[in-house]
This record gives structure tokens, sequence and C-alpha cells, in this order.
């Protein structure tokens, strides 16, 4: 007969839970059946359901071993007859691994479930033990003996380090030596010999000198035979044209009187001479560095002097560029190498005023050279020329004419870069003194100086604060000064901005207008507070003597009644005076008119005399001469 597959599986139908009889008005028999079925069981519950049907109480091994009928216990005597047990002479050792496995199993699932974190499945009570009778005697000998052992654990490592350090120290390794050197600097092997590099092409140099220095063992012998204690096991022999010590030399001095402005020294060496032979041999390479240095230097400032095009022609004699900065001015930048084979000559002393903006430049723009050697813009898209920056990438859709484009493409060399700082710092000196020497001498009105923080190598600024004593916190007077690298820029407090040359008188002059024009504001302030009445003011009087610089102001103020006029002139170089005009009432001359208004025209203006006026500047001689006046008006109209 064919097999057929028969598919055994579970009702998918629900148990009837509940008939329920609904009475329904559309039905036939005006009511309906209704069955409530039982829902079906989760996954879950079916599992826990069937785990439900097992006892875990009853033990079936022990079942299976016994006979439950006497047929069965018949077969059982029949079979163990015939049964034979194992041989193996193992068997009982593994029996009792796999007994022993099994306690140690259930020995670790009792301490994991006890030593969880959440004790909601068993704890264990600790059993409490009596403390036992304290022993002090016994305890201090114990921590006596492990502090003793202890001590001499550390006493005899300090000493075993002790003796290596001493070991160390008195006997020179050649090649712990050369590691300490391979540390610092450049090394590479060649042939037999090994060389250093004590150039800077690594960051961008391309000065021409190679700067090579060869690593050797030293020698406790000289040539002569004379013993020398060397301070480590090998020596460096650097080129004999960068022995010695260098620094660069920059001067800024006045040609008739050659008094020294300003000076900035690049590097002072600890001693300027030739480098004993038992010279540690990082000392050495330092200072044969430093020389290197400063031939590069100097290499690329005579360069550029040769090269550059200016309308004064820079000079270049043997290691010294000198160069005009202004009109009696002269800057010096002058290579000072000593090898010690020269030979000793007095040189002058020169007082220097130490400079370290001009030293800090010296660096820093020979550092910027070689950083943009190595460095350039990112091509921007990544087809593009390398090195195009990006104002030349946006040159063409800015449509930028050709002036523009050659003014991009023109660079400051590093020799106009350091005349640039030396004509500020001398402008900025000049306009320092200028300003303090007024200051010195000026008691009335008082000069106040403030100089901004925030300033660059070629551009500063500082505020002029005019003021009078006792005055100054209802009339001040400032402008602003902004120092350019060969002009001054001024604006004044009404925003105009007046242009400077670099020459001392014309900022003097300046400054002394100002001062014209603090000496008028402060009367009409006064002229106001007084109550009198401001008639005309002028800032550049058309009458009278004229000015050796500047323009005078006028100020013409009268009384309350009219009876008596004040006018004031203010000069940069006639100083400020004092005229009073009085009414003709007096006067037997006096034209008649209808009106007293009137009587003071035509009248003559007598020069007042300040000096005999009690006051410690101008502005309170003024409010006391005002006072009078005032005063005396009110006396009279009584």
């Amino acid at each position: 007969p064919t097999p057929v597959n028969v598919c055994v599986e579970a009702v998918l139908e629900s148990q009837i839970q509940e008939v329920r009889v609904v009475e329904k008005p559309d039905a036939p028999d005006g009511h309906e059946i209704q069955e409530v079925y039982v829902p079906p069981l989760s996954m879950s519950e079916n599992l826990t359901k069937l785990a439900q049907k097992i006892d875990f109480y009853k033990d079936e091994s022990d079942e299976k071993g016994k006979p439950t009928s006497e047929g069965e216990k018949e077969e059982e005597e029949k079979t163990g007859a015939a049964f034979q047990p194992s041989l193996w002479p193992w068997d009982s050792v593994r029996t009792k691994l796999r007994t022993s496995l099994t306690e140690m199993s259930v020995l670790l699932d009792i301490l994991n479930v006890s030593s969880s974190k959440e004790k909601r499945y068993m704890v264990l009570d600790p059993v409490q033990q009596n403390a036992p009778d304290p022993k002090l005697a016994v305890q201090l000998m114990s921590k006596r003996r492990a502090l003793q052992s202890a001590a001499s654990v550390l006493q005899s490592g300090a000493e075993r380090l002790r003796k290596s350090h001493a070991e160390i120290n008195n006997k020179n390794d050649f090649h712990l030596e050369l590691l300490n050197v391979r540390q610092k600097w450049r090394l590479k092997k060649t042939g037999t010999s090994i060389l250093g590099d004590l150039s800077y092409r690594s960051v961008g140099s391309r000065y021409m000198h190679n700067g090579v220095f060869e690593v050797v063992k030293s020698s406790d012998l000289t040539a002569e035979g004379e013993f020398l204690a060397q301070r480590g096991s090998l020596d460096v022999v650097v080129p004999t044209e960068l022995e010695g010590g260098a620094y660069i030399q920059v001067e800024v001095k006045s040609v008739p009187d050659t008094m020294d402005l300003t000076g900035a020294i690049l590097r002072v060496p600890s001693g300027i001479g030739p480098v004993r032979s038992e010279t540690y041999w990082q000392q050495k390479l330092e200072k044969a560095q430093n020389v290197l240095f400063c031939k590069e230097i100097f290499a690329q400032l005579a360069r550029e002097a040769v090269q550059s095009k200016a309308s004064i022609p820079h000079l270049v004699v043997g290691n010294q560029i000198i160069t005009n900065v202004f009109p009696g001015i002269q800057l010096s930048i002058v290579l000072c190498h000593s090898t010690g084979k020269e030979r000793e000559k007095k040189l002058p002393q020169y007082k220097m005023d130490h400079n370290h903006v001009l030293e800090h430049s010296l660096h820093q723009l020979l550092r910027e050279n070689h950083f943009k050697n190595i460095n350039f813009p990112a091509p921007h898209p990544v087809t593009a020329l390398v090195g195009l920056t990006k104002k030349r990438r946006l040159a063409g859709p800015n449509a930028l004419s050709r002036k523009q484009l050659m003014d991009m493409s023109d660079s400051e060399s590093m020799l106009d870069q350091i005349i640039k700082q030396t004509k500020h710092n001398v402008l900025r000196l000049r306009t320092m003194q200028t300003i303090d020497g007024i200051a010195a001498t000026l008691s009335d009105p008082q000069l106040t100086v403030h100089w901004s923080c925030c300033n660059s190598s070629t551009e500063a600024s500082c505020r002029v604060i005019i003021t009078s004593q006792g005055y100054d916190l209802r009339v001040w007077h400032s402008f602003v000064i902004i120092i350019g690298v060969d002009s001054l820029k001024v604006i004044i407090k009404e925003g105009r901005v007046f242009f400077l040359s670099f020459e001392e008188k014309e900022l003097q002059d300046f400054i002394m207008w100002q001062v014209s024009q603090h000496q008028i504001s402060v009367s009409q302030n006064l002229a106001r507070l007084m109550g009198w009445q401001i008639m005309s003011t002028s800032t550049a009087m058309g009458v009278s003597d004229l000015e050796s610089s500047g323009t005078a102001s006028s100020l013409i103020l009268a009384a309350p009644n009219k009876e008596r006029i004040l006018a004031i002139k203010s000069g940069p170089s006639s100083g400020i005076k004092v005229f009073l005009q009085q009414s003709q009432k007096d006067n037997k001359n006096r034209v008649i008119l209808p009106d007293d208004k009137w009587q003071s025209v035509g009248a003559d203006y007598q020069q007042v005399d300040l000096s005999k006026f009690e006051g410690r500047n101008f502005a309170s001689k003024l409010e006391l001469l005002l006072a009078t006046f005032s005063h005396d008006l009110s006396s009279s109209s009584s």
C-alpha cells in the first residue's frame, strides 16, 4: 500500500467559555444566542501550562532501578547474571570527578546568587565570632619587625641605585652620549665618520652654508701630551668659519652729534671670543648655530640692500650696512664676529638704549621668511597651482587692474621692513619727547597723555587731554595722534583730521594751537555759568598781528546789563590776553543816545593785567574777574 502523509496539529478553534442569550427584536425567535470564547494562550503562558504538568519532586532515577512487578524482577535476575561490570580501572575516578564537578557547579551557582546586588533569592547571614583578646606586645613586635624588613629592602635598593649611578658617572659611555646628541641634533653616518647639521634647512632656510659638524671621540691627551679632564666621552668639531661668538648690532644715531638714539642687539653671547676646547659639546653647537644664524641675517640684508632701488642708495661696506632713515638720522647694521684670533683693540664704549622691538623683529622677520619658503597656501580647487594666494585667485572675478596686480606681486623685503620699523621708532620717540617737553614747560593748562597698549611694529597711537586744574571735570579738550612710519595723523574732538610730517615743529605748533582753543572753550563755559552773554567767537582772527604758527582765536563777552564788554584773544605763540571796555556814562564827551545800551559803543578797550589776580591758572583768574564785575553791577543797581 502507498504511504499517506498525515498532518497532526493542534486544533485552532478556541474553547467556548460562556453562552449568552440576548434579546433581539429582529431575530425570528425574538432572541439570539452568543458564544464567548476563551482567548488563545501566548507562548509564555503555554510554556507555563506545560511546566505545571511536571512533578519536580518525583525522582525517576530511583524508580528505573526498582522492578515494578514479579515478571520484571525475574527478567532483572536473568540479565544481572549475564551482565558483567566494566573492568576499566579509571571508571571510579571518572565517576567521582563528575560528582565533584556537579557539586562545585552547584556551589558556584549558590555563590553567584548570594553575591548578586539584588538580595532577592538568597541571603547569607554572617556568623559573628568572639573577638580575640588583643595582645599589644605581640602586635608591637610584629609591626616593628615589618618596618625593619621594609626599611632593609629600601636601603638595599637605594644602595644598588647609588652604586649604579656612580658607575655610570665614572664610566664615559660614548654610545650613550651619542644617543643624547642625536636626540637634540640631526646626525647621519657617512663612511666611518658621524656628521651633524647646524643649518635651518629643515625649517625653510636657503642659506648656502651647509653647517656640517663632526662628532668624534674625546681624548684625555692633547697634541702636546698634556692631560685634560674631559666632561664627556665625545667631542664636536665645528667649521672654522663658525667658531667664536657673533651678534648683530643695530644702531640708530644722529649723524652730526653721533649720539645713539636707540639700539638693538640680536643676541649677546655669554662671552665674545674663542670657545675653549674643554667646553661641553652642547655649548659649542649652540654658539656655532648662533654664528650661522647671524651670518644668514646679515647676508639676507646685504643682498637686499644691493638689489634695492631706493631713492637714496644703501651703503654696504664689509660687515656693515648703512642707510639714511630721516635727514640727519642714520641706521647702521653691523655683524660682529669674534674668533679670538684677532688682535685686541680698545673700542670706544657706546651707551646704547636697548630697543626690544628691533631685537625681536630681527628674529621674527627671518623666521617668517623660513616659514613662507616651505608653507604654501592650499590650492583651490585641488587641480590649481600650488602657492596661489586667495587674492590672486579672485583677481579674475573681481576684475582687478594691472596696477593692482603689480602691487599684489610686490613684496616687502626684510631690509625695508626693518627700515620702516626704525622710522616708526624714531618718530614715536620724537613725538614722546615733544609732548613731554611741552607738558613740562607749560604750566597752564595741563597736558595728559594716554598711550595705547594695542600697537604694532609700524603704528602706535596716543590720546592727549588738555585740562585746567580745578575745572577738568567740566571743561577738557582732547585729540588723538596716530604715529605711522614717516607721518602723523591727528584727529581732533570735532572729527577733523590733520596730517603732519615727521618734523617736530609741526607737532609742537599743532599742540600750542589746541592749547589756545582750549582756553577759549574754558572762557565760553565760564561765561555761560556766570550769566554773561557771548556776543561773538572766532577760531581764526582776521585782525591784530599774525601768529608765527596757526591762527589766533577770539571771544567777546557782554555783562548782563551790557555796561561792560570783555574781549579775550588766545594765540599759539602770543598767549592769552583779556581786554575790557567800560560804559561812557562818566565820559564828558560821550555821545548823547536815547538808549543806554549804546553807551558802550565806540569806547576804547583796555588790557587787563591778569598777573594781579589771584588764582592758580587762567580759568580761576577769569572766574574771579567775571564774578567781580557781576558783583559791581549788582551793587550799583541796588
